[in-house]
C-alpha cells in the first residue's frame, strides 16, 4: 500500500491523501498506488499541500496504518502530550 502524505498549507497539520482531497486523519487515506508520485507532484504544483511524500502503509483492521514507526507517530501527533494528539473530530477550518 502506497500512501501520499503531507501537510496542510495553513495549520502545518499532517494530512493524508483521500482519493480526492485531503484529510487529518490517516483512517480516510487510501492506497494511492503507482499514480502516488504524480497524485503528489500535482497537489504540491496545485498548492493544496505542502511537501508531500509517498510511504510505505498497511491495511489493519483499523485502516490504512503507515509502516514506518516515523510517520505512524506523524499520523497520532505529538509523543510529549498525549492530549495534543489527534481527535476524532478534529478537521481543519478552510477560509
Amino acid at each position: 500500500m502506497r500512501i501520499v502524505t503531507g501537510n496542510d498549507l495553513v495549520t502545518g497539520a499532517v494530512t493524508w491523501w483521500t482519493g480526492n482531497g485531503w484529510s487529518v486523519h490517516v483512517a480516510d487515506a487510501v492506497d494511492a498506488g503507482h499514480e502516488a508520485e504524480a497524485i503528489a507532484a500535482v497537489e504540491e504544483a496545485a498548492r493544496r499541500v505542502n511537501g508531500p511524500v509517498v510511504i510505505e502503509g498497511m491495511m489493519t483492521d483499523a485502516g490504512p496504518t503507515p509502516a514506518h514507526i516515523k510517520d505512524r507517530i506523524r499520523a497520532s501527533g505529538p509523543t510529549c502530550r498525549q492530549d495534543l494528539g489527534i481527535r476524532p473530530d478534529f478537521q481543519i477550518e478552510k477560509a
